[in-house]
């Protein structure tokens, strides 16, 4: 064992955080996390995991799970292409692997939603296996310790840190090891202020001996984020509002909506035409309702929602009549869920 992994074991049995998937018997349990964890915070994580964990608590009882509880139960998390995965998963290991999680990283990686990270982090932790794992967190970490100064979101850049977690990985505690990197990064090795002085391995990194430990990792420049506006239709009959259904593959795939379109210009004037081209409907626009923002991973969105009146109906099989007191019982991205907070609240 080398003296990095030496200090970092040790620090790690000290300082561990004591989170609900740690120690679980069940590997599915691991799985789980490890996909909720991917891009969100693990406060956000923890009741969203333990209110899964209640409803779904095996493998088979998520695969045989209607889609939309899966995604109800999954409103807020976001990347909502990680619930319909995780479904798609768990019915290929029920049908395929008798309902048991598979161990090897081969045979892990066949399941949807589950990439090189995913599949190290489960092999490790829940099977024991010396496999290592690179996310987000880790990239930063070993880029300070190894000094790693080539971008490491680049082809380049990520097969030298990944050769790097492997060369390094202590043969028998790998899944120790993988979870007290993810810890260093969590607590320690922060993104901002990193508090080196308090690091185990304040002595090993080679960016802290020269100063720029702030300057890593490197990373390739950012495209600008383009913005978007959209205008949404609230149309209320009798109690009941409109809503459509996305496509279940793409951005919020299986959510419900309020029939809206990207417009250019007054979003008043835009929305009749957009409600039109998009679903088959013509609207009379009513009074403005409110306006939200939301920024997704590759652009931003500004939503006019506006209070319309139905003129001419359409066929669409997405469309779909919803009493205002079942609203919560759908579920919805962040920017519908909002306008229909509204709504159910009598503020609309």
């Amino acid at each position: 064992m080398s003296k990095l992994s030496s200090k970092l074991l040790k620090w790690y049995t000290k300082n561990a955080r004591v989170l609900p998937w740690r120690g679980h018997p069940d590997p599915y349990a691991v799985w789980i996390s490890e996909i909720m964890l991917q891009q969100t915070r693990v406060e956000t994580v923890i009741p969203y995991f333990e209110k899964w964990m209640k409803k779904f608590p095996t493998v088979r009882s998520l695969a045989k799970a209607d889609e939309h509880d899966v995604l109800n139960l999954w409103e807020g998390l976001g990347y909502y292409s990680r619930a319909r995965n995780l479904h798609k998963a768990a019915q290929v290991v029920a049908d395929q692997f008798d309902g048991k999680l598979p161990r090897s990283v081969a045979e892990l990686r066949i399941l949807p939603g589950v990439g090189r990270y995913t599949a190290g982090a489960i092999a490790s932790i829940a099977f024991g296996l010396n496999e290592p794992v690179l996310d987000g967190n880790l990239h930063r970490v070993y880029a300070r310790l190894f000094n790693v100064d080539i971008p490491a979101d680049s082809t380049e850049g990520e097969e030298l840190l990944w050769n790097i977690a492997t060369e390094n990985l202590p043969k028998g505690r790998a899944g120790d090891f993988n979870q007290a990197m993810m810890d260093l990064g969590a607590t320690i090795c922060l993104p901002k202020n990193p508090r080196c002085l308090l690091c185990p391995l304040l002595g090993e990194c080679e960016a802290q001996k020269l100063g720029v430990q702030e300057e890593r990792p490197v990373l390739k420049p950012k495209a600008d984020v383009p913005s978007v506006v959209h205008a949404s239709a609230i149309i209320v009959q009798r109690g009941r509002v409109l809503l459509a259904k996305r496509p279940s593959e793409g951005l919020l795939g299986g959510m419900w909506e309020f029939p809206n379109g990207e417009v250019t210009g007054d979003p008043l004037r835009g929305l009749p035409n957009a409600i039109r081209a998009g679903y088959g409907l013509k609207v009379r626009v009513g009074e403005a309702v409110t306006i939200v923002q939301h920024a997704y991973s590759h652009f931003r969105v500004t939503v006019h929602a506006y209070r319309c009146e139905l003129i001419e109906t359409s066929k669409k099989e997405n469309l779909k009549w919803v009493k205002i007191s079942e609203l919560d019982d759908l579920p919805m991205g962040k920017i519908d869920r909002q306008i229909a907070r509204k709504l159910s609240d009598g503020q609309v």
